[in-house]
């Protein structure tokens, strides 16, 4: 990590204690994320609950360290499809060249066009609720972005000497693009898909706030933001400033760390 320098080393530091958090939270939630407990609504912090209590009654804490698990599969199920997409329909354009290359440029400029959340609420119209339609939604508006990154440097590695030295040598175009040159982009796409979760983690978030995303009474970082701003009303902030003040710090990040790994790209 310490290639990262003292920052990036934070950045991937704080993303690593996040995901082990998320991964052991059924041994570290001091109660079960889900069980309303009337008598405490609403209350501040505690020794028995450090983060106060929800407007049912139940853990902030607890529900912190759960929903860090949606918060976090939606975002890198998106940039995962987005990803594998983006980089085919790259890698495609940038080696067929001509008509194909121009069709899918304009086909990416339609796509910038439109923001992902708009994708996403169209999505969820046509699916419903839920985590499955918001990913799908926002893979293809995060699609380009990825496309437009990789397209450049497939580009440039196509002209190189490497790959004219496996054309002459009989490999097919196939064997070229995923033996030769997909491993010279793999830095860029990674690069580049870290960068884009922080916004898949703020798009995500958003539509679970505007309640289409993920489901009460999951907990989610998001949803308790839009839950935490009704809490705050009534004298209880805790629960919508610490997922608020969570999301900002994992997206500044992965935007962090996406920015070092590019850099040694």
């Amino acid at each position: 990590m310490t290639a990262l320098g003292g920052l990036g080393t934070a950045a991937a530091a704080l993303l690593l204690v996040v995901v082990a958090v998320t991964l052991a939270a059924p041994l570290l939630a001091p109660y079960d994320p889900d069980f309303p407990d009337l008598l405490n609504a609403l209350g501040g912090s505690t020794a028995a609950h450090p983060l106060g209590t929800d407007a049912l009654g139940r853990d902030v804490l607890s529900r912190l360290m759960y929903g860090a698990r949606t918060t976090l599969l939606g975002p890198v199920l998106v940039i995962a499809v987005s990803s594998v997409a983006g980089t085919a329909l790259a890698i495609t354009a940038a080696w067929a060249g001509g008509r194909v290359d121009a069709v899918v440029s304009r086909a990416l400029d339609v796509l910038f066009a439109v923001p992902g959340i708009v994708f996403a609420l169209v999505t969820v119209a046509v699916l419903g609720p839920g985590i499955p339609g918001v990913v799908a939604g926002l893979a293809v508006a995060y699609t380009p972005y990825v496309a437009r990154v990789v397209r450049g440097a497939a580009l440039r590695e196509r002209g190189l000497p490497y790959i004219a030295a496996a054309w002459v040598q009989g490999r097919g175009a196939l064997a070229i693009c995923t033996r030769h040159l997909l491993p010279n982009l793999r830095p860029i796409i990674i690069a580049q898909s870290v960068s884009a979760l922080g916004f898949a983690v703020i798009d995500v978030a958003a539509v679970s706030f505007l309640g289409l995303g993920v489901q009460p009474p999951a907990a989610d970082w998001g949803l308790m933001v839009k839950s935490g701003l009704d809490s705050a009303m009534r004298g209880q902030p805790l629960e919508a400033l610490s997922a608020g003040i969570l999301i900002a710090l994992v997206v500044a990040a992965f935007n962090v760390l996406g920015d070092r790994i590019g850099r040694q790209s």
